[in-house]
C-alpha cells in the first residue's frame, strides 16, 4: 500500500515524539515549515505550554541582515532560528531539545537550528 508523503511525515512525527519530550528545565524547540514560510515554537511539555515562538510572517516576523548577501528561505529561517534564541536567553532558557517534527534535517530545518545555536541555544 503507497503511502503519501504526509503519512510518512506523520509516521516519522509520532516515532519521533515517543522519544522527545520538553521540560522546564530543556524545553522542545519545534519547528514547522510550509511551502513559504517557516515556524518555530519552544514548549514546555509538563504544563503544556509554548514559551517563546518565532516565524518569517506577521509584522514582528523575523527577516535576514540587510549585510547578508544571501537571499532566499533559508536565510529567513537562520534568522528565525536566531530571533527564537534571542527570546529564549531573554527568558532565561538557554538549553533546548529539538524536533525536527518528521521533517529531514537537511536545508531550512538545518538552517534554523544553525540560527538558533548561532543565537546561542545548546542543543
Amino acid at each position: 500500500m503507497a503511502r503519501t508523503k504526509i503519512e510518512g511525515r506523520a509516521r516519522r512525527k509520532l516515532r519521533i515524539r515517543k522519544k522527545v519530550e520538553g521540560t522546564a528545565e530543556r524545553p522542545r524547540l519545534t519547528v514547522f515549515r510550509s511551502n513559504k514560510q517557516i515556524y518555530a515554537q519552544v514548549i514546555d511539555d509538563r504544563s503544556g505550554a509554548t514559551i517563546v515562538a518565532a516565524s518569517s510572517v506577521g509584522k514582528d516576523a523575523a527577516k535576514p541582515a540587510a549585510d547578508t548577501e544571501e537571499k532566499g528561505k533559508r536565510s529567513v529561517a537562520e534568522a528565525v532560528g536566531q530571533v527564537v534564541a534571542s527570546a529564549c536567553l531573554a527568558k532565561g532558557i538557554s538549553q533546548v531539545v529539538f524536533d525536527r517534527n518528521g521533517y529531514i534535517y537537511h536545508g531550512r530545518v538545518k538552517a534554523l537550528a544553525d540560527g538558533a545555536r548561532k543565537g546561542g541555544l545548546s542543543f
